[in-house]
């Protein structure tokens, strides 16, 4: 596969990987592999599980780093693992696309500038939840969890349930986390901003195939559930931890600077 130099060369200038997570999706593994490489072959795959034939696929592709693992625990322990292992490989950044189709290659370009410009933000794929080609769970789900995204850390974005993500995980590697599924999209974002790193969104296109031919492991009763006891996890240490620790600081660094003030005042007029 040949390789623009330009893309390949600056994905290696930020040390930036593209990190795909993968179970069960070997209709569209190749295309969206073969999709990346025109832009960057420092590509890390986790396999999570997967019983269909991502094995052989995977295969004939000997550049990829591929993490593999025989039984399925899910989405948010496979991109835990892919961060690690892109540590482990010296990137300070991973870029995360689905394997299901859904997001666009040509978009990584816009990842890419936003490392180059505004270094250690993280950075969310915003799509498009109007057009008709969104299922309505996705739709409601995403409004659901932007809401709480806002009661938690009292910012706002317009899609916090994409997928494709620039993380700066080498601001990351010290952080702990208590999910394994598709619930660890939330907790990554709201514990990222407790720590004050930047979370800014993208546009980016977004790709549903019809119902009879869309792939998807989220299972709405289960998930949300989930989505659900997190959210009130995470709403419970906002208000009991990150909330006062915020109050306090502000407190502190208002009392500091009176102080610096007052003592820069006597300076002065000591030495009139």
């Amino acid at each position: 596969m040949s390789v623009p130099v330009s893309y390949q060369e600056r994905f290696r200038q930020v040390k930036a990987c593209v990190l795909v997570p993968t179970y069960n999706n070997h209709r569209t593994l190749k295309h969206v592999l073969d999709s990346i490489l025109e832009y960057t072959d420092d590509v890390v795959l986790v396999n999570d599980g997967s019983t269909d034939s991502t094995a052989e696929i995977l295969s004939a592709y000997s550049t990829i780093h591929v993490v593999s693992y025989p039984k399925n625990v899910g989405k948010g322990w496979a991109l835990r693992q892919g961060f690690k292992k892109a540590l482990e490989l010296g990137y300070d950044y991973a870029v995360t696309i689905d394997s299901d189709g859904q997001h666009f290659a040509e978009d990584l370009p816009k990842f890419l500038e936003t490392i180059e410009q505004t270094p250690g933000v993280l950075t969310i794929g915003a799509r498009n939840m109007e057009q008709s080609s969104v299922p309505g769970k996705s739709s409601f789900g995403n409004k659901f969890s932007n809401f709480w995204y806002w009661v938690e850390t009292g910012l706002k974005l317009p899609d916090t349930q994409s997928g494709y993500r620039l993380y700066p995980i080498y601001l990351m590697k010290d952080m702990k986390f208590i999910t394994h599924k598709f619930e660890f999209e939330i907790e990554v974002i709201v514990r990222a901003a407790w720590r004050n790193i930047v979370v800014i969104p993208v546009p980016v296109k977004v790709y549903y195939a019809g119902k009879e031919n869309r792939v998807s492991h989220f299972r709405p009763f289960k998930d949300f559930s989930r989505i659900s006891v997190l959210n009130t996890v995470l709403v419970t240490i906002a208000l009991l931890y990150i909330k006062p620790r915020e109050i306090y600081r502000g407190l502190k660094k208002k009392i500091s600077g009176s102080s610096s003030g007052q003592s820069y005042s006597r300076l002065m007029n000591q030495l009139r």
